[in-house]
């Protein structure tokens, strides 16, 4: 039985701007076979068969016909394959012919276009393909037509037209001659603006602006390098006004996030939609304990508690979990009253419909402790379902103020067996590493040996760790949650700017 196969488009970078359907396609597929210029993050979770055969430049891991021929064979072994490209497959990117080699041998196929590079580069570097005061047509060119790039004779020069915008793809190689060729035969003023943009709608994002006289020199001077986009026209003089992309407080920063990959995400997240470069490294694996045959008997007899103590995320969804498991809900904790020590573990709470009904001004344990002794807890009965991993500092202190304290160990934080070597190359670079936990830190230090970047730390036991392991925390959130620790980066690089 043939499979299909699926031309993807990528698009120009952001991983947030691959189509809904590209992205559901790529976690239905059987087989992602996907270029140089599809974003890595799109790929790097899948558990299907990756195949990497990306073009840089002259390199080419394998030539177009062996791509063919690794498409077709795939699909013919009843697979779902997703051909990924970058941009979109019928702009530029030989999705045409790939789509004929397919219906040439029936194989099946179905072509999702992606946003293209040539208008959204320019639009992240605040350069409007199209504007009613300089340009009411654009014309895009490709800077070479086939794989030699020198072969400047086979591109189709445009007439020039001042109420056009150019842009050219591909063309950063044979950029002198595209210069001349225009100047010299296509009559372009010498100083029509033109703007390159590498990397575009990413944070390794770089913009220039010249004049096409210039341009070349330009780029030499300031080692500007392929992949970029070539845009020439009137439009190119909006740069500095409406530029929004590489404003951001973050722009360009790598920042390393160590949280558990499941609770990566938010964070990951903040700091990407503020510019930033972010590394998923995740230094912890939360592993549910394997006997909790002593939370299902507290469970049981719920009813004999009067507070209920969470510390943690992982804490809440693991409570929960085994509750639903053994027939109850959260109508069983009715007369229980509930304390968290941190906002995240409180609005993981609101989840399950429930609020908690004491939560610390700080959110350390030493804080929550504070806050019970407003409270005659003296023989009350406290259920306290943490990881293992915990300080015994909340348990200690609750027993002291009279509570009796049953504290369970519901999971524990581990090391990742394996750490991809890509990853440890790029935490080396980093800007700077963030630390949620003291957990976080031990296992990064235990796995990297050395790291240049500054550190990041959610609050002061965090902070405290980095220093016995012989670090300074340069940054500590001052309210001690993600958010918190999202806006003490902002302070620091605002502060750090030149």
């Amino acid at each position: 039985m043939k499979g299909i196969v699926y031309l993807v488009g990528a698009g120009p970078g952001d991983p947030e701007l691959i189509s809904i359907k590209g992205k559901r396609l790529l976690q239905e597929a059987d087989c992602v076979i996907y270029d140089y210029l599809a974003e890595k993050s799109l790929v790097s979770d899948l558990r299907c068969e990756l195949i990497y055969v990306g073009k840089q430049g002259s390199n080419h891991t394998m030539t177009q016909d062996e791509i063919n021929s690794l498409m077709l064979s795939k699909a013919l072994e009843g697979k779902k394959v997703v051909r990924l490209k970058g941009g979109d497959p019928f702009i530029f990117g030989r999705g045409g012919e790939e789509a004929e080699e397919l219906a040439k041998a029936g194989i099946p196929f179905v072509v999702v276009p992606g946003i293209s590079s040539f208008y959204s580069a320019p639009a992240y570097a605040g350069i409007p393909v199209t504007h009613r005061d300089f340009a009411n047509a654009f014309e895009v060119i490709s800077g070479h037509r086939r794989d030699d790039a020198s072969e400047i004779d086979d591109v189709n020069f445009p007439e020039y037209d001042p109420e056009k915008t150019f842009v050219f793809l591909m063309g950063m190689k044979n950029l002198s001659h595209i210069k001349e060729k225009l100047i010299n035969e296509k009559h372009f003023p010498p100083d029509t603006p033109v703007g390159i943009v590498s990397w575009g709608t990413r944070p390794q994002q770089r913009v220039l602006t010249a004049t096409l006289n210039s341009i070349d020199i330009e780029v030499e001077r300031t080692k500007m390098k392929p992949p970029a986009i070539i845009v020439m026209g009137g439009v190119v003089s909006l740069r500095e006004r409406l530029r929004w992309f590489d404003n951001q407080p973050l722009f360009g920063k790598k920042i390393v996030v160590t949280r558990t990959r499941e609770q990566a995400s938010r964070l990951s997240s903040m700091l990407i939609t503020l510019g930033a470069e972010v590394v998923e490294f995740p230094t912890i694996e939360i592993k549910r304990e394997e006997n909790l045959s002593t939370l299902h008997n507290a469970l049981q007899n719920i009813d004999k508690y009067h507070w209920l103590v969470f510390t943690s995320q992982n804490a809440v969804n693991i409570f929960f979990e085994e509750l639903f498991k053994i027939g109850k809900d959260s109508r069983t904790l009715g007369n229980i009253k509930i304390a968290v020590i941190g906002k995240a573990s409180g609005d993981e709470l609101k989840q399950y419909g429930l609020r908690p009904d004491l939560i610390p001004e700080e959110f350390v344990a030493e804080s929550l402790i504070e806050k019970f002794s407003k409270i005659d807890i003296k023989h009350k009965k406290i259920l306290l379902p943490c990881s293992a991993d915990a300080r015994p500092t909340l348990r200690d202190g609750l027993e002291k103020l009279g509570a009796e304290v049953n504290r369970i160990h519901i999971y524990s934080s581990q090391k990742p067996a394996k750490i991809n070597d890509e990853i440890l190359d790029m935490v080396k670079g980093a800007d700077v590493v963030t630390f949620t936990s003291s957990s976080t830190v031990n296992n990064f230090f235990d796995i990297v040996n050395s790291c240049n970047g500054v550190f990041a730390s959610i609050g002061p036991i965090t902070t405290e760790t980095l220093i016995k392991r012989g670090h300074e925390a340069e940054i500590t959130a001052r309210e001690y949650t993600i958010d918190g620790l999202v806006k003490a980066l902002i302070e620091y690089f605002t502060e750090v700017k030149p």
